[in-house]
């Protein structure tokens, strides 16, 4: 079992759901039907490894031009998934956190975000993140304007916390599934130091061992961060 002290926040890019869809010879949504499931399952490795922190790269800024109906669906699957939160057995214990542009969403997904976020303890052992209709560059130009607006000149510190992850530690390591090998607008400030570890396994085929093995390789890593 890692320390916290070695893992304080694992990232994750959910990537592969159509794409293993087909080579399930099924729909599209089906994919993403798994993937949904598959989040269930990290989440809980996660917390067995006893990490504080995950985030989830979700939806995109730039998912929305995808086709409409795909969409349509992918917020109704979003609408589940935020319901299911937010019948858990472990409120206690684990917070849940939505990152993004929310005025994306439709009224109603806002507000089950809103209820879902409201039964945060105030000290959970695990806190998920999930990046959804999440951008890099446009969480830093929100900062930005922010920034404008309240007329003070900021430091790293201070620039930080205007960020909708503010709070969220900066990812000690990314996995990216499905094949990949770049980071598609998720957390360009946050991920700077972070260890890259790119997947060939769609995300719904994603496996315990093949992440505890990814663990296991980032925890034997010499990190000097520019020492």
């Amino acid at each position: 079992m890692t320390n916290q002290q070695d893992i304080k926040c694992v990232g994750f890019i959910m990537d592969g759901n159509r794409r293993y869809a087909r080579e399930q010879k099924a729909e599209t949504f089906t994919g993403h039907l798994a993937g949904k499931d598959k989040l269930f399952e990290v989440i809980k490795w996660v917390a067995e490894k006893e990490i504080p922190h995950a985030v989830f790269y979700a939806f995109s800024t730039e998912n929305w031009q995808r086709d409409k109906v795909e969409v349509e669906k992918l917020m109704q699957l979003f609408q589940a998934t935020i319901s299911e939160l937010a019948e858990r057995d472990n409120k206690d214990e684990v917070a849940v956190r939505i990152i993004g542009q929310r005025t994306d969403l439709s009224l109603g997904l806002q507000e089950s975000i809103r209820e879902l976020e409201a039964q945060n303890p105030q000290e959970p052992q695990l806190t998920i993140w999930i990046a959804l209709s999440y951008g890099g560059r446009a969480e830093i130009l929100a900062a930005v304007n922010q920034a404008v607006t309240l007329g003070k000149e900021v430091n790293l510190e201070s620039f930080s916390s205007l960020f909708w992850s503010t709070g969220m530690p900066d990812p000690d390591l990314i996995i990216r599934t499905g094949g990949e090998s770049r980071l598609s607008n998720f957390l360009p400030w946050q991920t700077v130091y972070s260890e890259l570890f790119f997947s060939s396994t769609y995300w719904p085929a994603f496996t315990k061992d093949e992440f505890e093995r990814i663990v296991s390789t980032y925890i034997k890593k010499d990190r000097r961060i520019g020492k």
